[in-house]
């Protein structure tokens, strides 16, 4: 998709599926909301966080409580708001008690955020903490050996820059970290002034299969009869993921 109202439209699609998802059962339950990310639908640069707290899950807007506020803090810093920008996070829903996202809850969820990334088409993906980086890069890797160095990646038919950061609910947690995570902000506009990575290359055709070589049979004494045809199976029936109609205040106003 080229246009950029086509992206917006097929990313509000993608929203009304999430806003009905029910793929972790728990979450679906405890939930007062899903909160699928907000901002710019044609933003250059995107960050992902972890998953919602309490306050995003009341709200269903990302990054709305002391973290949110650090993050708008730190954008005013270099020039950006939060209208410039793209944030979503790993999970879409608030874990119990703000508990770590699962290994299948991330599974669960990660399309909704590769189909957000797909979209948006951002030039820059910042990371934040450990979840996002460990999911986006594929690797086990820390945030603290990380942190402030870019590099690119291939995700999806993309090549994109990562700039893997301090989460800011962890960095009020560590004074300390809010000057690396500030010190690491700086650099995001010149990130953002470089060049986009050049394409991933197109993956190599499998090698032509050789064909078999058959040693003829004896003539048989008598025809045999074929066999009747065995009729295929219907495909089996793919349903629709869940849509719901309406956007509540708040979510998507700057789509």
């Amino acid at each position: 998709m080229s246009s950029t109202a086509e992206r917006r439209d097929a990313l509000k699609t993608v929203y009304e599926q999430a806003m009905g998802c029910v793929r972790c059962p728990q979450l679906a339950a405890t939930r007062r909301t899903v909160v699928f990310g907000a901002g710019n639908a044609d933003a250059d640069l995107l960050f992902v966080g972890e998953a919602p707290g309490a306050n995003e899950d009341r709200s269903g807007l990302p990054f709305v409580g002391q973290a949110g506020t650090l993050l708008d803090r730190l954008l005013a810093e270099i020039g950006l708001a939060r209208s410039d920008v793209f944030v979503a996070n790993v999970l879409k829903c608030r874990p119990p008690g703000n508990r770590d996202p699962l290994p299948a809850e991330i599974a669960n969820c990660q399309d909704y955020l590769l189909r957000q990334l797909e979209l948006v088409r951002p030039r820059l993906v910042c990371t934040l903490g450990n979840f996002a980086t460990k999911l986006l890069r594929g690797e086990p890797v820390g945030i603290t050996r990380l942190h402030g160095r870019e590099e690119v990646r291939v995700i999806g038919d993309r090549a994109v820059r990562l700039y893997p950061l301090f989460h800011p609910a962890a960095a009020l947690y560590t004074p300390a970290n809010v000057e690396v995570l500030r010190a690491d902000f700086a650099r995001i506009p010149a990130l953002l002034a470089l060049d986009p990575p050049p394409p991933p290359e197109p993956a190599a055709a499998p090698a032509p299969a050789i064909p078999e070589t058959r040693i003829a049979e004896p003539a048989a004494s008598a025809p045999t009869q074929p066999s009747p045809p065995v009729a295929a199976a219907p495909p089996e029936a793919v349903p629709e993921p869940p849509s719901v109609s309406g956007v509540p205040a708040g979510q998507l106003e700057l789509f």
